[in-house]
């Protein structure tokens, strides 16, 4: 089957550079991506198989740093409403 999408520039770009990191060509890639997104009803994946899967996933993430105490307390979230 094969399916055209039209992508912004910059999304093109980020998918295109995303693939180029992992060393595929864009096509793969993309199956790659897509491939994730088709749950599979029949295979149940041990902790490591899902933690495994789960890594690949995040890998294109940007990193972001954990909140403070202070920024997830009560406090913070609620203020002065309870």
């Amino acid at each position: 089957m094969t399916v055209t999408i039209e992508l912004p520039p910059e999304i093109e770009a980020a998918l295109i550079a995303q693939a180029e990191a992992r060393g595929l060509p864009l096509s793969e890639y993309l199956r790659s991506v897509l491939w994730q997104q088709v749950p599979d009803q029949n295979v149940a994946l041990s902790p490591a198989e899902r933690t495994s899967v789960w890594r690949e996933t995040a890998k294109g993430f940007p990193h972001t740093p954990p909140l403070s105490d202070e920024a997830i307390s009560r406090e913070s979230i609620y203020g002065d409403r309870g």
